[in-house]
């Protein structure tokens, strides 16, 4: 695999290593299901799943079709086989030994300072914290504007004290906002994010 490859397969690893999601590809491949039959299902709010489904329809896991109104959620069976034929054939599995950098520096920092979704502790270490924040702000399609409130309710899946996350979001430039409306920074506009607030390198404590 080449980086790219290998970066796509965390990726998608990353997606699945949720109970919830994995619960929901459970669901739909018995059938079709609308958001509040899944919530019913497995007793979560409707927009809790809602923005499961969403992970999963932008791994191309899961298609949406329109029924009146309602949207119904199907699983794409055949994306879920070429998934494993990619990913775990014995080549692919042997190329994962090939190293990738910071890549792979970012998913140990994931998996040290995450659990499925959850955060389970944000890192003191600077270059830690923006890697969080990172991946805080991938949970977020660029081009798109949402309200204060949409913004809390997708952090606070994550963690508890989405106000800090929300801001640190923002003075990192990860992500601007004006008006009480926030949107996700492309990699072109953001500004710098090795420095620490007051220009200088941050504190690389334990």
């Amino acid at each position: 695999m080449t980086e790219t490859d290998v970066a796509e397969a965390l990726r998608f690893l990353k997606g699945l290593a949720d109970e919830t999601r994995l619960r929901l590809i459970g669901h739909l491949a018995n059938g079709e299901h609308s958001v509040g039959e899944l919530a019913g299902l497995l007793e979560l709010k409707a927009p809790t799943v809602s923005h499961h489904l969403t992970i999963l329809k932008d791994l191309g896991l899961v298609k949406m079709s329109p029924e009146g109104n309602t949207h119904l959620y199907r699983l794409d069976g055949e994306a879920l086989r070429g998934l494993g034929r990619l990913f775990l054939s014995p080549e692919s599995v042997v190329s994962l030994a090939c190293p990738v950098g910071e890549e792979a520096w970012k998913a140990k920092v994931l998996r040290d300072f995450t659990e499925g979704e959850r955060i389970i502790q944000m890192p003191v270490r600077h270059k830690k914290r923006l890697a969080i924040l990172e991946w805080l702000a991938g949970e977020f399609d660029l081009g798109v504007r949402y309200p204060e409130s949409r913004v809390n309710e997708i952090l606070k899946i994550h963690y508890p004290d989405y106000a800090t996350l929300r801001r640190e979001l923002v003075d990192w430039r990860f992500m601007a906002r004006e008006n009480g409306v926030y949107w996700r920074l492309p990699d072109d506009e953001a500004g710098p994010r090795t420095e620490g607030r007051d220009g200088r390198e941050g504190a690389d404590q334990a």
